[in-house]
Parts: C-alpha cells; structure tokens; sequence
C-alpha cells in the first residue's frame, strides 16, 4: 500500500481514504474519535485515577497543542483516524470502531512510521499492557514487545482549574508495554 503524507494525498488501492495534516477545523473530529477510542482501548487496562483526566472535555484541551504534529485520516469529509508523532514516539493513534479492518490503521501507522524515520532509525510507541487487540496489530505490523514500562500519562486540568495541569509534572503512571520499529 502507498501512503504518502502530502495534503490531500489518496491512496492508490483506496480511493476513497485520503491522509493530509490536520487542520484546527479538525479539532473536534479529532477530540471525539481520541475520547471514544481511549475508552475503548483502555477501560479495565490503567489505573483508574487517569478516567477523571479522560472526559471528553480533557481531550479538547489536549489536541490543539498535538495539531502540528498530527495526521488525520479522512473518508469522504469525515475523520475517521488519526496519528500524532513526538520525535521519535508515535505517540497516540486511533481509528474509529466502524473503519477499524478498513486499512485505515495500517495507512495511519505506515505514515507515522515515515515521520520518524525523518530524524530517527527506530521508532516506538506503548501500549496498555491490557490492549491485546492494540498489540496485536502492531505485532503484525512488524513491531516489537520491547519491554515493560511505566508510561507517565498526562493528567491536565479539569474545568474549575482544580487539578493540576500537565506539563507541569502531574502525571498518573500506567503499566504498558514498549513496541519498537526499525523504520531506516
């Protein structure tokens, strides 16, 4: 499969799915699709203190930031995945329920894989050491089980401003499991 992320680009055996940057007028799209896939992924697999960081609220404040860096999926007009990648981490990704099996993942992740493999020869991600349907794919994907480590996920505000803010060190720490790729 040939996936190139240059804007508005199409896929040459799947029409339909173009990958491009994401844009601000994403955002939304991109919010709502992190907050159903996060549950979806990682109910019963983190402790449960992070739920109360994950409303759908916490991932709007958490996308604007992650735009630049950012790929989005799209099937006619409408996101239906994404992929963010920091340095040499592909960071987060998600494809919504209905275009999992589609090759949506496998074009997101490709593109993500080629981000990395910009700057850097390996690339990683983690994994909720419970998201068996998540490691499998990436297995299959020619990733690695690496190692065991603790993954310190971000706990941001909630709109009182009561809870303390990430960056700035507030964290809740999740077993998971570190997948790597030689990507050059």
């Amino acid at each position: 499969m040939q996936v190139t992320v240059t804007e508005g680009r199409v896929l040459e055996n799947r029409p339909d799915l173009v990958l491009r940057a994401a844009h601000l007028a994403d955002a939304e799209a991109i919010a709502a699709l992190w907050h159903r896939g996060w549950l979806d992924g990682h109910a019963g697999h983190v402790p449960e203190a992070l739920h109360q960081h994950r409303r759908l609220a916490d991932f709007r404040r958490r996308v604007p930031p992650r735009l630049t860096a950012t790929t989005v999926a799209t099937l006619g007009e409408r996101v239906v995945g994404f992929v963010t990648v920091r340095e040499d981490e592909v960071e987060q990704m998600y494809v919504a329920g209905p275009a999992r099996g589609t090759g949506v993942a496998d074009a997101l992740l490709k593109a993500g894989e080629r981000i990395v493999a910009e700057r850097f020869d390996t690339a990683w991600l983690a994994v909720a050491v419970g998201n068996n349907r998540a490691r499998r794919f990436y297995a299959r994907c020619g990733w690695r089980d690496a190692a065991a480590i603790d993954y310190p996920a971000e706990a941001g505000t909630d709109d009182t401003g009561r809870r303390p803010a990430a960056p700035g060190g507030a964290v809740v720490v999740v077993p998971c499991r570190r997948y790597e790729k030689r990507v050059r």
